[in-house]
């Protein structure tokens, strides 16, 4: 099985554990029910041991909203092997900051629909 990535949706384990943050929820009201380029994005979903915030299995997007605490020395080295792991899996990955969204939406946005 080396090498094999198994996927699985484990949205009501995840979102009992992880309530979305500000920046999230901002994000979410633009893409969730297929308002963007009507693709259909998930909140919370599993690869293996890991979560995604939003996850297009359509077009295997996945989008990630990082908070201060990801800019410190372990969540960074974390970060970069969970995504490494993802992409492992074909799924392209998209990543930006809580001020991305915050004062950029619009750009993030365009990022995204660029993406897809």
């Amino acid at each position: 099985m080396r090498g094999m990535v198994f996927l699985s949706i484990c949205t009501h384990r995840i979102s009992v554990m992880l309530p979305m943050t500000e920046a999230e929820k901002r994000l979410w009201q633009h893409i969730r029910n297929r308002q963007l380029e009507n693709c259909k994005f998930r909140r919370l979903y599993s690869v293996a041991a890991f979560a995604i915030d939003f996850y297009s299995p359509e077009i295997k997007l996945a989008l990630e909203v990082d908070g201060d605490s990801h800019f410190v020395d372990d969540p960074v080295e974390y970060d970069a092997e969970r995504q490494e792991f993802i992409e492992s899996a074909r799924i392209n990955f998209l990543r930006f900051t809580n001020d991305d969204v915050y004062h950029n939406l619009d750009g993030v946005l365009e990022v995204i629909v660029e993406g897809i």
